[in-house]
């Protein structure tokens, strides 16, 4: 399929933001740092794949609230390391904190890549107690990829996952700057790692997709994201407003698609004041 070229400057992050390479190493280095003094439990396996592993940092505080997060990277790139920043101001906040790790395309398919995340979910759920986290206080937020397959895990079934897993596992949600419709991505160089199927572009977008169950939803996308990020949190949210669903939406003042999760690291950005007031 041809470049649009419109689509592909929309959608192309890294290609905006030259110094993109040097903020993940920032961020990076601030999570090794991190990692060496928190309460955590590094690498822990959830399945049989190299990258299906995940990091639980505890705030020491009983019964807290569970923030799971879900990196980014276009399904193709990044890792867990890079963000373990995240934890440390929850976790001063007292939230405890998982960090999901997973394997990426196109060694796998998206469809094996979001049931990673699935296994990943019902393991945490599974083995709260040995983790000192507590089970009934799991939220999943997710940035940009991470954002897309926070939705999806909203869009699943869990009793049909697992005779053990409740309905409402995920006890709220919030995607951020997500991918909600794939369609978009097939004209641009992003979609050349996926491989998507024509069955996958519909039934792993979570926008022609319905939530599972209620939990509330917070939608963040930063104030400086391109129309179709816009665009792209618009579809989930009109897509899943329904009698009973408890759905909000922040957008992140001056923030880019870089920036609106590197504040993530600032107690005093609006976005984490937002996130920590919607965890239940």
């Amino acid at each position: 399929m041809p470049i649009d070229a419109a689509l592909e400057y929309q959608y192309n992050n890294m290609a905006r933001r030259p110094d993109a390479p040097e903020l993940l190493q920032h961020l990076s280095e601030l999570s090794e740092v991190y990692r060496g003094q928190a309460d955590a439990k590094l690498d822990c396996v959830y399945g049989g794949a190299e990258r299906e592993r995940l990091d639980v940092f505890r705030c020491g505080k009983a019964d807290a609230p569970v923030l799971i997060y879900i990196h980014g990277g276009y399904w193709q790139r990044g890792d867990k390391s890079i963000y373990s920043y995240i934890a440390e101001a929850f976790n001063n906040t007292g939230v405890d904190v998982a960090i999901i790790g997973y394997p990426l395309c196109p060694e796998v398919s998206m469809t094996a890549l979001t049931d990673s995340i699935r296994k990943a979910l019902a393991w945490l759920f599974r083995n709260a107690t040995d983790l000192g986290i507590c089970a009934d206080r799991i939220n999943l937020s997710g940035h940009s990829a991470g954002g897309h397959l926070t939705a999806m895990a909203m869009a699943t079934a869990w009793p049909e996952y697992g005779d053990d897993l409740p309905t409402d596992l995920l006890k709220s949600a919030i995607p951020i700057s997500g991918l909600y419709l794939l369609q978009p991505l097939l004209p641009t160089t992003i979609s050349e790692a996926l491989h998507l199927t024509d069955e996958e572009i519909i039934e792993l977008s979570p926008a022609l997709l319905q939530a599972a169950h209620t939990a509330p939803l917070l939608t963040i996308v930063g104030g400086a994201e391109t129309p179709e990020f816009f665009r792209q949190s618009d579809s989930l949210t009109e897509a899943w407003s329904r009698p009973g669903s408890i759905i909000d939406k922040h957008i992140e003042p001056d923030a880019d698609h870089f920036d609106v999760v590197a504040r993530l690291a600032s107690t005093e950005s609006e976005i984490f004041q937002r996130i920590v007031a919607w965890l239940k």
